[in-house]
This record gives C-alpha cells, structure tokens and sequence, in this order.
C-alpha cells in the first residue's frame, strides 16, 4: 500500500523547469529523507505534494485512508517558520492545543487526552517550559520547535516535515530523530522529512530520495535516486 505516490512529476517557474520526471512512494510506517543540494528544488517538491503547487506534468496521489482503513491525515511544518510577528495575539500552549481542534470546531473543549497530547508534543521539542508565553516573544528556533509541537499534538497518519531541525543543536537533533523513529516503529506513523544533515542520521530513517541535477540539461533540473539506509 503506497500512502502517497509521485509518478513523472515535472515543475516550472514561469519558463524554468525545476523538477523534472520525479517518482517515488512513502508507505505505511515509513521514514523517508528527502535530499539533494542546495536550489534542488526540495521544498517545491513538498508543495507539489501537498497541492500548494500544481506540477506541470505528472500526478501525486495520496490514499484516502490510513492502514487502518481510516481517513488519511497529514501534518506539515514547512520550513523556517517565522511568520509571528510580536503581536501574535496566543499563548505558546493555545497555539499548541489548536492542533487538537477537528476541522471546523475551533472551539471545542479539550479532555485529558488531548491535554496528554499537547504536554507530550511540548515536551518533545522540549518548550514546556515556555507554554505561557506569547508566541511573538519566541525566538524563531523556539517558533519552528512549537510548529513541529502542534503538528505532532494533531497525531496525524503523515508528518511532511522541511527542514524542521533548524536551529537545534546537535544533542536536540539526536533526540528529535529519535522521537521520529519512535512515531514510525511504535505508533505505525509515515514520515517524509526534508534534511541537509543525512550524515547524521544514519541509523534512524529506513530510505533517502535524492535529487540530483541531470547531466546535460539546465542545472535546475533534477530527477530522483533512493536507497535504503536501515536493514
């Protein structure tokens, strides 16, 4: 069971093709890193999945349900979060408890599970501590890590993850790929994770899918390797 597939995906800016022919799959409790230099174009790629972006040529289809045979969700932390500005008006704690909110009922009263969910996601990116404060008092390390905290409180199927270990140090980082490991081997999660760092987290995902620039052709244009790093 593929839970998203990419089949002969190309993309253009304006007249400049970024991505070209690109074809993969994530699975059902799969950790998946999405490599390649920097301008291939890897980000661009995360929004063509998610239909932020419409690929020129080519398809991506995504499962209408989990493994389970339940509604498909996916959670997404794009990259460099640092759209709140001083006066976000939420607490680091409400910004993390909306994670929790079913579509459509912003308002609904949370009980001791999600209260569960939102401790346990503030705890893994290690801001607990700061659940009181104003996310506009944040600096943009700590914004990045309550992202990541709301999308892990929404317990989704997906995590589609950019670059989330920016502005971590090395010990944080571990214990973050750790946690991913952990969401893949014991709660049956997928994941699709953006990352420079591959060297590092040997070990903790099962596959890498590379872009890399094709020889002969414009140097913004890439297609795809994979190759599985866990046994």
């Amino acid at each position: 069971m593929d839970l998203i597939k990419v089949r002969d995906l190309s993309f253009y800016y304006d007249n400049e093709k970024v991505l070209n022919d690109v074809n993969f799959e994530l699975k059902p409790e799969e950790f998946v890193i999405l490599t390649g230099e920097n301008g291939a174009a890897k980000s661009t790629l995360l929004k063509n999945i998610l239909g932020l972006l419409s690929p020129a040529t080519g398809a991506v289809e995504i499962s209408k349900t989990n493994a389970k045979g339940e509604p498909l969700s996916i959670g997404y932390v794009p990259q460099n979060i640092s759209g709140f500005n001083a006066g976000f008006p939420s607490t680091v704690q409400r910004f993390v408890e909306s994670g929790r909110y079913p579509r459509g009922r912003w308002f609904k009263k949370l009980d001791d599970t999600d209260r569960e969910h939102v401790k346990k996601a503030l705890e893994s990116v290690d801001m607990l501590q700061h659940k009181d404060k104003l996310i506009g008092e944040l600096s943009g390390g700590q914004k990045q890590r309550i992202s990541l905290a709301r999308v892990f409180s929404m317990d989704p199927d997906i995590f589609i993850l950019d670059e989330p270990t920016t502005g971590m140090d090395i010990k944080s980082r571990r214990s973050f790929y750790r946690l991913l490991r952990h969401l893949t081997n014991k709660h049956g999660k997928s994941i699709l994770m953006v990352t420079h760092a591959d060297s590092e987290m040997e070990g903790f995902y099962d596959r890498e899918v590379r872009l890399i620039r094709e020889e002969g052709v414009p140097w913004r244009c890439f297609s795809m390797t994979s190759s599985s790093a866990r046994s």
